[in-house]
């Protein structure tokens, strides 16, 4: 059954190296795409000035860059273990 949510919000499928932070990282970084899509409709619409847009879209980024480094994605691209 198609839910409201899956329709407005869908998930794809991650084609990375999987491990847990990567796939936290997709997560977020797909959620962010999310907002960062609603936030530019609502400003194309007219319902949010250009500003409250930005602000908000450069908060959203912030959170997914620390949410990056907290993670340490992509600070040891070749590891010994994924070499195997």
């Amino acid at each position: 059954m198609l839910r409201t949510q899956d329709f407005l919000s869908p998930r794809h499928s991650f084609y990375g190296q999987v491990n847990p932070e990567n796939l936290v990282f997709n997560a977020n970084l797909q959620e962010f795409a999310d907002r960062v899509n609603y936030i530019s409709c609502l400003a194309t619409a007219g319902k949010l000035s250009a500003v409250e847009a930005h602000a908000q879209i450069y908060q959203l980024w912030q959170n997914l860059d620390r949410s990056k480094r907290e993670l340490g994605v992509g600070e040891n691209p070749f590891n010994s273990s994924d070499l195997n």
